[in-house]
């Protein structure tokens, strides 16, 4: 990832870019590159998670066992419970990638919004700059469209059937303690949390590989981000 000081030891070039780009047209292209290289990103990131496996065999958006039952996960799988929790992570994972899909949609929506001001901000950060202004301008209304589909995927594949089996199960152990989880909530967010993840992987890509700059507007708007 590009340092604070290898950032601004850039800004200079950047400077004479964004001058050389005055003309509305021009600065047109700035804010369309950047709109492109989201779009070009998410549909990267969803078609990667977006299949079977696609969470689940990935350790690094992979949805585990929520919080709440890590301290009793011992005792379960010495209560002969390990299958059930493994199908019950199994079935979080299953419900993420089959509403990964339709994530593309609503983001792409949301890219449209970006300003040609914000778009020069971003080109100038860090590696991951425009995913994390889209994350933290865009999260909350994003996970409220997300959500039902999340919830239509997680009824599909029997993910609050896998919990409340758990739950059950759980409950006959003694001196167990059971929390109160939003089951919703915790699905919605781990895999929001894993699309924007896969987002920010694509971003680098772009940002760092020419060969990752699959349009004539990404190779002219990042070619000149030399580094």
């Amino acid at each position: 990832m590009m340092t604070r000081r290898a950032a601004l030891a850039f800004s200079p070039q950047f400077e004479k870019i964004f001058r050389g780009w005055g003309k509305p047209k021009d600065s047109d292209k700035t804010s369309l590159g950047l709109k492109e290289a989201l779009t070009v990103g998410i549909a990267n990131a969803v078609q990667f998670l977006g299949k079977p496996d696609g969470y689940f065999r990935n350790e690094l958006v992979k949805i585990l066992l929520p919080p709440q039952f890590k301290n009793a996960e011992r005792a379960m799988r010495m209560a002969g419970l390990s299958n059930v929790m493994d199908q019950f992570v199994l079935s979080m994972n299953r419900a993420a990638e089959t509403a990964a899909p339709y994530a593309k949609e609503i983001f792409v929506g949301a890219i449209k919004e970006i300003t040609f001001d914000d778009a020069r901000r971003i080109l100038t950060g860090g590696d991951t700059a425009a995913t994390e202004f889209f994350k933290g301008k865009t999260t909350s209304k994003l996970t409220d469209l997300f959500k039902p589909i999340v919830q239509k995927a997680m009824s599909e594949v029997g993910v609050t059937k896998q919990y409340q089996t758990l739950v059950s199960r759980l409950k006959m152990i003694p001196f167990v303690k059971t929390e109160t989880l939003d089951l919703d909530h915790y699905v919605v967010g781990r895999a929001m949390d894993g699309l924007f993840y896969t987002l920010g992987e694509e971003e680098k890509r772009i940002r760092l590989n020419p060969a990752a700059r699959v349009t004539s507007l990404l190779k002219e708007v990042f070619g000149n981000l030399k580094r």
